[in-house]
């Protein structure tokens, strides 16, 4: 039933009425050394919407201390800057916003300590479910994934691309697809309805300038 429901969604409201799909960069665990010089070079690549600041392990100064240089590189090429699960360092940061993981805090508490301006997203795995009441609660995106094999964030969700379809026929907020994207696997979720795809060790892996291109010419 709910397929039937997004199809006819989908003819009232075809995908082309939404902005193109866009890249959103998640940093690698390690920034330290020349990594602020290295998201320099990806961010003059090409067209890059956002930049997820990922770190593990760090407690919060130090997160500070890595994070704002990064923060100015992102401000200068106006990319959004977003934290990792906490909202009380995205706060601290002056962050553009904050990513919640389903064990990272509530969006509506999050809401509070970092505004309305602030950009919420919560990662949904392959449910529904958890992305409709994370749009109740007040989240401007959702995140789907793993939807291929990832050593960055390995996950035992498997997706099907239709589920990006099912968000984007029905609701207006955006949808962030994630987990093992490379250009040469990226279409059919471009396909499908993402309005973002995030991605990590695709661009950090190797050379990040190429990849962002790489990316870029899939994303048109």
């Amino acid at each position: 039933m709910e397929d039937i429901l997004a199809d006819d969604f989908a003819a009232q409201f075809p995908r082309e009425r939404r902005p193109a799909c866009q890249l959103y960069l998640i940093s690698p665990l390690d920034v330290s050394g020349t990594f602020p010089d290295r998201l320099r070079r990806a961010l003059d690549a090409g067209p890059v919407a956002a930049f997820q600041f990922r770190v593990k392990g760090v407690d919060q100064h130090e997160a500070v201390r890595l994070g704002e240089p990064l923060r100015r590189i992102c401000a200068d090429a106006d990319v959004a800057f977003i934290v990792n699960d906490s909202a009380s360092l995205a706060k601290r940061l002056g962050a553009d916003g904050v990513h919640l993981g389903q064990g990272d805090g509530d969006v509506r508490e999050a809401r509070e300590m970092l505004g309305r301006e602030a950009q919420i997203g919560v990662t949904c795995h392959d449910s529904r479910h958890l992305a409709m009441e994370a749009g109740e609660a007040g989240a401007d995106y959702v995140a789907f994934g793993a939807f291929y094999d990832t050593t960055t964030k390995p996950s035992e969700y498997r997706p099907d691309p239709s589920i990006l379809g099912w968000w984007t026929t029905l609701f207006a907020s955006p949808c962030v697809a994630i987990g093992g994207i490379t250009p040469e696997n990226a279409a059919p979720l471009i396909a499908a309805g993402a309005d973002f795809i995030a991605v990590s060790n695709a661009v950090w892996g190797g050379d990040e300038a190429a990849a962002v291109q790489a990316f870029a010419e899939v994303l048109g």
